[in-house]
């Protein structure tokens, strides 16, 4: 079943790095790259080991991230202004929950406090 789960994991990263880089070609192709090496490098491993389901899981969420939490910039002009391709899988989040002290915050407290 690993294998399964390895090309699934193979076929997700594919996915987001088609999402990501869409339209910049040099990118998705230095990106499909790097994927594949890595998949490569990794496929001696045992059928059904924990380093293997270790790896798959890794894969998993580094497509997860990168179809949600990065997005593609471009240099619009002088002054450092930027484009931002942000499409409909970016992970979009509000600043209602650091305002109220919830989530992973230090809200109401100094950094580095005893």
């Amino acid at each position: 079943m690993s294998r399964e789960m390895a090309l699934q994991a193979y076929r997700h990263l594919l996915r987001s790095t088609r999402i990501l880089f869409q339209g910049d070609l040099p990118r998705l192709f230095a990106a499909r790259a790097t994927v594949r090496s890595h998949f490569e490098e990794n496929r001696g491993l045992a059928t059904g080991s924990k380093e293997i389901t270790e790896q798959i899981t890794r894969a998993e969420d580094v497509a997860t991230f990168l179809r949600k939490n990065v997005v593609q910039g471009q240099a619009v002009d002088e002054q450092g202004n930027y484009k931002l391709r942000i499409h409909e899988h970016t992970e979009r989040g509000d600043n209602e929950d650091i305002k109220k002290g919830k989530g992973n915050t230090l809200a109401g407290t100094k950094c580095c406090s005893s």
